[in-house]
C-alpha cells in the first residue's frame, strides 16, 4: 500500500513521475502486483474496554485472523505511549505478521518497534515521502486523499492507499468537512484515474458498501460497523461473504 512515480527511478530508488499520465498507468502497474482487500477493519481504541484489554485484544485478534482478516488498522490517539505498546503487542501476538497486514494510525516513529506492516498519516503527521524514507519501500504507508476533490499533488506523493470521504456521517471519527456521498467516490476515481488504491470511509454499513465499491472505491474501511457487533468476527465473515 510509494512515491512519485513514473517509468525513470530517482536517485532515492523511488520512480519519478514525467507527467500525470505517467504517474497514474506506472501507479496501476504497481497496484496490479499487489492485492488490497476490500474490507480493511479499523480498531479504535474506543471499542477496547479499559478492564482485561490484552486479553480483549488476544481473544478479537484471533477471531479476526480466523475469520480472515488481512489488513487492519489499530487507532490511538487519545492514549499514552505504554498503552499504544501494550495493544500493539498483543495484537500482533493474535494477528501472525505474514497473514495479517497491521497498520499504526499516526506513529511511523512506532511501526518498526512494534512490528506492524505499516501507517497511516494525516495532516500534522510526517508526510508520505517521510514516512517511506523513514520505513523503506516494504511497509505499507497510507494517507488522506480527499473528500469533495482530491488533495492538490496528493497522488505524486509516496503513499501506498488514499482514504477519501467521509461518504456519510460517522460517529468514530471527528470531522467537519460535509459527506461526499456515492457521486463524490464517483468523482474521486474519475479524477485518480483506474490505478491508485481508494479507501472509502465514513458511515459505510454492508447494505451500502456494494454501491461505494461500484462507484469506484477500492476497499471499505469499516469501524464502529464491525466492531459495536457482539460478534466482531462473525460481521466480518458476513461483509465478506457479501462483498467476495
Amino acid at each position: 500500500m510509494d512515491g512519485a512515480r513514473g517509468f525513470g527511478r530517482g536517485l532515492d530508488g523511488f520512480t519519478i513521475c514525467t507527467s500525470l499520465t505517467s504517474c497514474r498507468l506506472s501507479i496501476y502497474l504497481k497496484y496490479m502486483s499487489f492485492s488490497f482487500p476490500k474490507i480493511y477493519p479499523i480498531l479504535d481504541t474506543t471499542f477496547i474496554p479499559a478492564a482485561g484489554r490484552a486479553e480483549f485484544l488476544r481473544q478479537l485478534g484471533s477471531s479476526l485472523a480466523d475469520a480472515g482478516v488481512t489488513l487492519l488498522e489499530y487507532r490511538n490517539k487519545t492514549g499514552a505511549v505504554s498503552e499504544l505498546l501494550a495493544d500493539a503487542a498483543s495484537l500482533r501476538a493474535a494477528l501472525p505478521a505474514g497473514q495479517v497486514k497491521l497498520i499504526l494510525d499516526d506513529r511511523a516513529d512506532l511501526v518498526e518497534q512494534i512490528e506492524f506492516d505499516g501507517v497511516h498519516v494525516d495532516a500534522g503527521d510526517l508526510s508520505p515521502a517521510e514516512a517511506k524514507e523513514r520505513l523503506g519501500p516494504d511497509r505499507i504507508v497510507g494517507t488522506f486523499g480527499g473528500g469533495q476533490a482530491l488533495v492538490p499533488g496528493i497522488l505524486q506523493t509516496q503513499a501506498d492507499y488514499f482514504s477519501i470521504g467521509v461518504v456519510w456521517p460517522t460517529r468514530t471519527k471527528q470531522v467537519t468537512a460535509p459527506p461526499i456521498g456515492i457521486e463524490g467516490v464517483k468523482r474521486l476515481r474519475e479524477l485518480a484515474g483506474p490505478g491508485p488504491v481508494l479507501v472509502a470511509i465514513g458511515g459505510i454499513t454492508l447494505e451500502r458498501a456494494p454501491a461505494v465499491l461500484e462507484a469506484g472505491a477500492s476497499v471499505v474501511a469499516i469501524a464502529g460497523a464491525l466492531f459495536r457487533q457482539a460478534d466482531p468476527a462473525a460481521e466480518f465473515r458476513r461483509w465478506k461473504l457479501a462483498l467476495g
